[in-house]
């Protein structure tokens, strides 16, 4: 026989312990699940204060919703001591990028990622300005890019102007710098001229106001975790950066997925049939 106390512990250890899944269960699952009854996983939620199993469920998914939202965060700019073992490593990178990302997303305007993926379609010319290390994120957007048929390039070093001055209203630029102030220095010295010329102009950079943000005609915001130099490395801001283009490439790619899917396949085939695998799931047909 299960005493009172001991039904209320194993309602509440099971409680803890599917707490992500409880929404999941009925009360006649967690009865069974705890070697209880209906009544007592009821009686449970009324010892806490509330009417019934449904009240404590919703305050219950609340306070999951906020704990999630304000999880501790991984210090973006020393993700990692000297004394962490390798396994620690790997979990506060993981971590690290995996709120870069969600941060990242959290921040999208649904409204002005649909303008800019009209302005990508339909560009002539995709000019990418920024320099490392966003300047490869930005590489490996022009490479995704072209491989569904659209000229896309990142401006060289010593070549933004030249670059600068042969777009026109037909083509798209994209200007990435985290602190996006310095309207002095490349890239954000070439956005006079861009205005000038009619240039539409995708700002990605970091929250809070800065020059980029007060004169691009659409701004994306990184995740902004990172200090300018005083860290280890670019973790966050990468993965970030890397996640907004790669959402512009997919937003892009899905408006004719069809003749897309098509037009990559078939160069992809014409140009890497040579490449061979032993490892039969990932083997083309």
């Amino acid at each position: 026989m299960v005493k009172s106390n001991d039904a209320k512990v194993n309602i509440a250890e099971f409680v803890l312990k599917e707490r992500k899944e409880l929404h999941k269960y009925t009360i006649a699952r967690i009865a069974e699940e705890t070697y209880t009854s209906k009544a007592t996983v009821v009686r449970f939620a009324k010892a806490l204060g509330y009417e019934g199993w449904k009240d404590f469920m919703v305050d219950f998914e609340k306070e999951l919703q906020y704990e999630e939202k304000h999880r501790k965060d991984i210090d973006a700019n020393y993700p990692f001591s000297g004394n962490d073992g390798i396994q620690q490593i790997v979990q506060n990178i993981l971590q690290l990028q995996m709120e870069s990302l969600q941060d990242t997303a959290d921040n999208f305007d649904y409204v002005q990622l649909k303008k800019a993926a009209d302005l990508l379609v339909n560009a002539r010319r995709i000019v990418i300005y920024g320099f490392s290390p966003h300047v490869y994120c930005g590489q490996l957007f022009c490479r995704k890019m072209m491989t569904i048929g659209k000229d896309a390039d990142c401006c060289r070093p010593g070549e933004t102007g030249l670059m600068t001055r042969n777009l026109t209203k037909d083509d798209c630029a994209i200007i990435i710098s985290y602190a996006g102030n310095n309207k002095n220095v490349d890239p954000m010295q070439r956005i006079p001229l861009l205005k000038r010329q009619g240039v539409p102009l995708i700002g990605i950079t970091s929250g809070g106001d800065n020059y980029i943000r007060r004169t691009a005609d659409i701004v994306f915001s990184m995740s902004t975790k990172e200090r300018l130099y005083s860290k280890i490395a670019n973790y966050s801001t990468e993965e970030s950066v890397n996640f907004i283009l790669n959402v512009l490439f997919s937003c892009c790619f899905a408006r004719n997925y069809n003749k897309n899917l098509q037009f990559k396949v078939h160069n992809a085939e014409a140009l890497e049939k040579e490449r061979y695998t032993e490892i039969q799931n990932i083997k083309e047909k």
